[in-house]
């Protein structure tokens, strides 16, 4: 829910005869400054501080004209309250001035400021009848050639198709790749970082760049003219595609282009501009059957269950086994991730014989237990209505959707089908094998995960390779997921929750560590996976590993347990991008507290300030001593305190390399 309070700031003007609009907008603590110039063509400079960012150029080529000739602006301000739902904080408030400036064709541009960025979409008021997009220009050239945080695409012969999974190049603008990188991507200003995102990305094709210089320029994805079909999963990919980009009726707003704008890395994680710009919920009755929880899963495990007298598998008997691990664990959900249905037929409405899904579903409900079914994303859209109808009847809680691998217009029109139908029948969703999230979770908030992050899946197959730096030689993992893991939060964290899938008990040193597909292993400490729990914002969240190995971790699997699956609030307590992150959760009085570094092992110090004066209830896992070299190694600590201290509220926690910590302070 929202609630916006206008406040006109400037009288509205008009200048229909002025040859050129020149203007500005500000943020509300005035700290951004938004310089807006339009003739012909239209113009942006962001000045931060008194120093230019960037300036960007956006145009709109709708029906073969280009938004051109703009001839009156007009602003107001805004003040902005929002109660959120399944979001990292619980509500919120915040500001912003406006400014549209006024395109004699009727295709409109709309600026805000922030104090935490800056965003413009295109609006339209005098469109009539079909139209289509055959281009939308857009140009970012920073102020100097910054380091770039660019996510490539993995695809070199067709960038666009693709999974939307790659860890971050980093390297000056000018040394970019002739290759597309899909959002959010960074760009480190030195005094301020700025960030690319977009949001409300609804019936159009998502945004790519492309570095050139100090140049980023944008492009998007063709509108679908033919598909084919990959046999495997029956999934569906673009063949041929027409010569626009989007095509519609009548008016419409375009998505929001967000450069959020950040001078400390702590602000980045706690961003919400790409929330909060988009289209507010459209579920406007009960949601309380919309239930955030944890997972037991079976993929990444491989169905890896052992010590039990019956073969593991996807079968009747595994998939008991897991929902009575779920049920003594208080886990909310199991998944049946990919061969509950034959993949190779598409048909999601027909079990395989070696599954009893209405005995399953059965057994689950009577140990409290929800079951969620994997599919692909044009299997369940073929069979939208009937797949919804079946399986909401039996009692299944959602769909787990994989390899949409596109970011065309009809593929974020599936995505908002699917997540409206699902609704409808009240099941939730996880969105996998998908670009990052623009802005549905809020529109439609049965959609309580988003993948579009290189996660934990990854370490399965990433192979060790010769690495040659300083003039030394080292046999190293190829990818490497701590520094990952201290990174993708302050970026691909700003746009949404992610499908990590973190839980991993097998841990492994840098020296250690070998790609193992079926008892796969994980870089870094027990407690750098304990402490992705609390650092990512994942409201639906696996736990990776087999039944069998957390019931022999049973102190660790306790814990993870615990831990809520939604939070009041977030803080984060210290970090910097690509080195170490300390975030601070609340729930009710209590709050959880967890950390992550790279290879770098380091002491932090948190201050405990943050937390309101009371008696708490400390557990603590921390790296054990030898945990460098036996990544397993931990340490729990319990303790009771009550704040404010009388000499000292600062504690030092020490990080092993890979490492980490968690801690739960329940409020007594």
């Amino acid at each position: 829910m929202k609630k916006t309070i206008l406040t006109w700031s400037l009288m509205a003007w008009t200048c229909a005869m002025q040859a050129q609009i020149n203007t500005f907008l500000t943020s509300p603590n005035k700290r951004i400054k938004v310089e807006i110039n339009a003739d012909k063509n239209l113009s942006f400079t962001i000045v931060d501080d008194g120093r230019t960012l960037l300036k960007g150029t956006p145009s709109l080529l709708i029906n073969n004209t280009k938004a051109s000739q703009y001839n009156s602006a007009t602003t107001k301000s805004a003040q902005e309250h929002f109660d959120t739902f399944n979001y990292k904080l619980a509500s919120f408030d915040d500001a912003y001035n406006q400014v549209v400036v006024k395109n004699k064709n009727g295709v409109n541009i709309e600026f805000r400021a922030y104090n935490s960025g800056v965003a413009y979409r295109f609006v339209t008021s005098s469109t009539k009848g079909v139209w289509t997009v055959k281009d939308e220009v857009a140009t970012f050239t920073f102020a100097d050639d910054f380091t770039a945080y660019l996510p490539y695409s993995t695809n070199e012969k067709n960038p666009k198709a693709m999974a939307f999974q790659a860890t971050y190049d980093i390297a000056p603008l000018s040394q970019s790749k002739n290759l597309d990188a899909f959002l959010p991507a960074t760009i480190d200003c030195g005094t301020a970082k700025v960030t690319l995102l977009e949001t409300d990305v609804e019936a159009y094709p998502g945004m790519f760049i492309k570095g050139t210089g100090c140049t980023l320029k944008a492009s998007f994805a063709k509108y679908p003219k033919s598909y084919d079909i990959y046999p495997w999963r029956v999934q569906k990919y673009v063949k041929d595609t027409e010569d626009f980009i989007a095509k519609g009726k009548g008016n419409r707003t375009f998505p929001w282009r967000v450069l959020a704008i950040t001078h400390d890395d702590k602000e980045m994680p706690t961003n919400t501009l790409a929330y909060q710009l988009a289209a507010p919920s459209r579920l406007k009755s009960d949601t309380s059957w919309i239930k955030p929880g944890k997972v037991a899963w079976d993929w990444w495990n491989d169905w890896g269950i052992s010590e039990v007298d019956f073969k593991a598998g996807i079968n009747q008997d595994t998939y008991r086994h897991y929902i009575d691990f779920a049920s003594k664990h208080g886990l909310e959900y199991i998944i049946l991730d990919e061969g509950w249905y034959e993949p190779k037929s598409g048909d999601m409405l027909t079990v395989i014989p070696d599954i009893n899904l209405p005995e399953l579903i059965r057994y689950g409900k009577q140990k409290n237990v929800g079951i969620i079914l994997w599919t692909v994303f044009n299997v369940l859209d073929k069979q939208l209505n009937e797949a919804c109808e079946k399986y909401a009847a039996m009692g299944i809680k959602g769909f787990k959707v994989d390899f949409l691998d596109r970011y065309d217009q009809e593929a974020t029109e599936m995505i908002y089908r699917i997540a409206e139908k699902c609704a409808q029948h009240h099941m939730v969703l996880d969105y996998h094998g998908i670009f990052a999230p623009q802005g549905i979770t809020r529109t439609y908030p049965n959609v309580i995960n988003f993948e579009a992050v290189f996660g934990m899946e990854e370490v399965k197959w990433t192979e060790r390779t010769k690495i040659h730096k300083d003039g030394k030689s080292a046999d190293e993992p190829s990818k490497d997921m701590p520094q990952y893991d201290v990174t993708f939060p302050y970026i691909r964290g700003m746009a949404g929750p992610v499908d990590f899938t973190p839980g991993g008990m097998r841990n492994a040193s840098k020296a250690d560590f070998q790609p193992i597909y079926n008892n796969p292993m994980t870089m870094g400490t027990r407690c750098h996976q304990l402490a992705h729990y609390i650092v990512h914002e994942s409201p639906l969240t696996m736990l990776a590993d087999n039944p069998t190995i957390y019931e022999k971790e049973s102190e660790c699997t306790a814990f993870i347990a615990s831990l809520p699956n939604t939070y009041d609030e977030m803080k984060v307590l210290a970090g910097k991008m690509g080195e170490y992150i300390i975030v601070a959760r609340r729930q009710g009085s209590n709050w959880y507290v967890a950390g992550e570094t790279n290879w770098d092992s380091r002491d932090v110090e948190i201050n405990a300030s943050f937390l309101p004066a009371g008696t708490y209830e400390m557990t603590a896992f921390t790296d054990g001593i030898n945990a460098d070299k036996n990544a397993t190694d931990y340490k729990v600590w319990k303790e009771r305190f009550s704040l404010p201290y009388s000499i000292n509220q600062t504690v030092t926690v020490h990080m092993a390399s890979g490492g980490g910590f968690a801690a739960k302070l329940i409020y007594k």
